[in-house]
């Protein structure tokens, strides 16, 4: 007989799935029961949240769902955090969780690990929180969550499996074949009416997010037709060339780009929401689009959201460039306005350059000289200054190679785990195998710190650098710029080169460009995680004197 449990692995293994990760406990052990023998390799973090943030990292550079299996109770509570996280992002995400037996569901009789309600406590971080009442309903319920994941926003999923619906026979379920469903196309009408809106437009601009990730050759294409100067969201980085002309790069919260932004008569906006993390970091609003907006989504709800558009286009972002592009070959040639396009955008960058400060300087070169070292890495980010840097002064050659925690849900201690399963997820394809690098601050490693100790078992060679400024630096600033007397950010410093060497990693501290070019270069030859500890004073004064 093949159980609920064992039939689930099977289903996944023919949905794609190869990795797992998860903390097994008394309530998950029938989940694992078919796992040794399948071809899913199961990781271990140390703590749920791990789990979760390890799957996003592993979704954003594999381009498919992450999957968990989590005990029912504090496994829960514990990944909510990180659902929140990748709900916030889009990012697909298949949490599967044990929950009481059906005659115990919401009886309040104390038993272990209960819950009133544990798929109401997740709904609000998933697409939909299901619970399977019969073993029968697991073919259906898996092609919900990947219909979710290939058709629509893609957000995290949970199902909850009672404990006696795990071991029930399943075993005329084995063949139950996989449910695929294609994006949305690109309806006629609508896309006839934005091609000519953009064919008259005399200065067009784009306005693309992590929604149109996977439409960054076409959407290349697009912005080259209509000359339009591009500006990319955090998470779309590296969708147009860093050198590119048109350009503008992730700086739409700065007041020189959202001049140009008012200077454009139509404005596409594809794969966006138009939101706070991305449009107005620093929480001042000013943030306009006074000309004809255009938007385009998978999510019909997002279409109207924050910023009502002229025209709304609900479609995938690959089929609707490519349709727009065709549209506009059917139509006279677009006439610009002088100065507009690679001149517009190459007098924005003119003036962007010289807006930084020489704390500024300092991190984009310790971010540059990450890339000097290892051009093809993938720099997964934490809530830390560097990368709040990079978000506004760093251009990337390719995608999903930069993301990080301080958009979106904002938490700390996510780059950690997060670059560890962004590693595995680019390893699936030895051709894409890219370093990981994690960039996170003194505070933020706190949060998931024992997760080395997962690396190190799983032997990924991570590369941490620790961005260390002795605590809470930017909310310390924050305090103080409202003239709050700073309480609670002054944090106990550790020995993190010692802590790490202790959790078997290679460690330690480097102040200045050659010395962590070759930490680099030598943590990327590595078969296990390297943690190199840079000081932010030490650094800033060495490279600026």
């Amino acid at each position: 007989m093949a159980t609920c449990g064992e039939v689930l692995v099977k289903l996944l293994e023919n949905y794609g799935v190869d990795h797992v990760f998860g903390i097994p406990g008394v309530h998950t052990v029938e989940l694992y029961r078919g796992l040794a023998s399948s071809s899913i390799r199961h990781v271990t973090p140390r703590h749920e949240q791990g789990a979760g943030f390890m799957a996003d990292g592993y979704s954003r550079t594999r381009g498919k769902p992450g999957v968990c299996f989590i005990i029912t109770g504090p496994g829960m509570t514990n990944i909510t955090t990180a659902m929140g996280q990748a709900y916030a992002d889009s990012i697909p995400m298949l949490v599967i969780s044990s929950v009481q037996s059906r005659n115990a569901l919401g009886g309040g009789r104390g038993k272990l690990h209960e819950l009133p309600n544990q798929s109401e406590l997740v709904a609000g971080v998933a697409a939909f929180s299901h619970t399977l009442m019969s073993a029968d309903d697991l073919p259906e319920v898996l092609a919900r969550a990947f219909a979710v994941f290939d058709g629509a926003r893609p957000r995290p999923v949970h199902i909850e499996i009672p404990l006696d619906v795990i071991v029930e026979d399943a075993d005329h379920l084995l063949h139950a074949e996989p449910v695929r469903v294609d994006r949305a196309g690109a309806a006629p009408a609508p896309v006839a009416k934005m091609a000519a809106m953009l064919a008259g437009a005399r200065r067009p601009l784009i306005l693309a997010g992590g929604g149109a990730i996977a439409a960054s050759a076409s959407l290349t294409r697009l912005a080259e037709y209509l000359q339009a100067p591009v500006a990319l969201t955090i998470n779309a980085k590296g969708m147009l060339p860093s050198r590119h002309p048109l350009l503008i790069g992730s700086t739409q919260s700065l007041v020189a780009t959202r001049e140009l932004v008012r200077e454009a008569d139509v404005v596409l906006a594809i794969g966006t929401e138009l939101a706070e993390t991305d449009y107005d970091v620093t929480f001042k609003g000013g943030f306009e689009i006074p000309g004809t907006l255009l938007r385009i989504d998978i999510d019909p709800d997002q279409t109207v959201r924050n910023y009502p558009p002229k025209l709304a286009l609900v479609a995938d972002a690959s089929a609707a460039s490519d349709a727009l592009l065709h549209a506009l070959a059917e139509l006279p040639a677009p006439v610009r306005a002088g100065e507009w396009g690679p001149a517009r955008a190459a007098r924005l960058r003119e003036t962007l350059a010289g807006l930084w400060d020489d704390a500024a300087q300092a991190q984009t070169l310790f971010l540059n000289t990450i890339l000097a070292a290892l051009p093809d890495a993938v720099l997964v980010g934490d809530s830390t200054q560097p990368v709040y840097t990079g978000n506004l002064t760093l251009d990337l050659d390719h995608p999903r190679r930069w993301f990080n925690a301080s958009t979106g849900y904002g938490t700390l201690g996510y780059a950690l785990p997060a670059a560890m399963g962004a590693w595995l997820g680019s390893a699936q394809d030895p051709a894409r195998r890219l370093p990981a690098v994690c960039l996170i601050g003194d505070g933020g490693i706190q949060f998931t710190l024992p997760e080395l100790a997962s690396a190190v078992e799983a032997r990924v060679p991570l590369i941490v650098l620790l961005w260390n400024n002795q605590g809470y630096e930017e909310i310390k600033r924050y305090m103080v710029n409202r003239a709050i007397e700073p309480v609670g950010v002054d944090i106990h410093t550790p020995d993190f080169v010692t802590i790490a060497k202790g959790f078997g990693c290679v460690a330690e501290a480097v102040h200045e460009v050659e010395a962590l070019k070759a930490a680099l270069v030598a943590a990327a030859g590595r078969q296990g995680p390297t943690l190199i500890e840079i000081d932010q004073r030490r650094w800033t004064e060495t490279v600026l004197a």
